[in-house]
């Protein structure tokens, strides 16, 4: 079958689902939806579809069949909710939602409803986070010792000035950690496994038009034993790259944004070196470090194609919004230990 999209939104990340679209086999864009007409109409006439009056009129176009969520983050639950009522499918942008009880709602009514929800951790599918994932489960890191993410990103003043939502807890749900940083949460827990613990710090640091925070650091105990960091800034200049540390007693991997840059383990074999080598040729990684629109949308291809598929019944579906929960959680949880001063325990579902 062949999928009609339709986009809530019109900001920066719409442009990523939509070019990804166009690249679908099995899927269109039948058109968008903001609450600035001036902006759907230019977004529409760019990616050649209809610009829509309402978000009630997209809905009701039964040539629509899956809605794509691209609005600010503590509004995905309510458009993700009229979505599923109205018995499209969803593809919710990162966060799905901004607390634990917002992604519970979601869940329950795509149960009701009979559709499929995902939330949109397109980083699950950079290569080398794919070969870790492989790596961990056929268990060549040994025991699990530190997982840590870092996220020293860079965004000017006039970054958060320039877009409403951005750096209000009433439309962000928080901030570096959140709305940046959650991309990093997703993949460590997808490492490492559940999240036993957690105790954090969290400030302002770098920029004084902020509701929110914009550098946290939080002290993670996993429930396998292994600890782990997680930093998250958008204040250090000039920005690098985001990268996760996998150690174990048999082996570690770290990964900079897409590349590879340490592969190694006590049993090596010979693809490790053909591993090596292909990130060697690669280069240096892409990255958002301080412009979030210096990325391609080729990842956003990937699961976005993984998403018709499983629509079709073709292949499992990779980010089901139970998984997108998961970081919610995780960062829930930071921003209560930020607030209490206490260690957080977390109880995953």
């Amino acid at each position: 079958m062949n999928y009609g999209f339709g986009i809530l939104g019109t900001g920066t990340v719409a442009s990523f689902h939509a070019r990804a679209i166009e690249t679908l086999s099995g899927g269109n864009f039948i058109g968008v939806y903001s609450r600035t007409p001036e902006k759907t109409e230019e977004f529409s006439k760019r990616h050649h579809g209809k610009a829509y009056s309402s978000y009630a009129e997209m809905l009701a176009n039964p040539a629509v069949h899956v809605i794509t969520i691209c609005t600010p983050s503590a509004l995905h639950g309510e458009h993700a909710i009229r979505a599923i009522e109205a018995g499209k499918h969803v593809l919710i942008e990162k966060p799905m939602e901004v607390t634990v009880a917002g992604c519970d709602r979601i869940i329950a009514a795509a149960k009701k409803y009979n559709v499929v929800v995902a939330s949109i951790f397109q980083n699950r599918f950079i290569r080398g986070a794919q070969l870790i994932k492989d790596a961990l489960d056929q268990e060549r890191f040994g025991r699990l010792v530190f997982g840590d993410a870092y996220v020293k990103w860079f965004r000017s003043k006039d970054y958060y000035a320039d877009r409403q939502a951005s750096g209000t807890l009433a439309l962000d749900g928080g901030g570096a950690l959140m709305n940046q940083a959650i991309h990093a949460v997703d993949m460590l827990q997808w490492f490492m496994g559940p999240v036993q613990s957690v105790f954090a710090y969290a400030d302002t640091l770098g920029h004084d038009n902020l509701k929110v925070e914009d550098t946290s650091v939080a002290v993670l105990r996993f429930a396998n034993g292994a600890m782990g960091t997680i930093e998250a800034s958008t204040s250090v200049y000039p920005g690098f790259f985001k990268t996760l540390e996998i150690s174990g007693t048999r082996g570690a991997a770290t990964l900079e944004e897409e590349s590879l840059v340490n592969w190694a383990f006590k049993e090596e074999t010979i693809d490790d070196d053909i591993i090596r080598e292909e990130f060697q040729e690669l280069g240096e990684s892409g990255g958002g470090v301080s412009d979030p629109a210096a990325i391609d949308n080729q990842l956003h291809t990937a699961q976005f194609q993984n998403f018709i598929d499983h629509l079709n019944g073709e292949d499992d579906l990779a980010i089901d919004a139970k998984e997108g929960r998961k970081a919610v959680e995780i960062v829930e949880a930071i921003y209560f230990s930020v607030k209490t001063g206490h260690s957080v325990s977390i109880n995953p579902s």
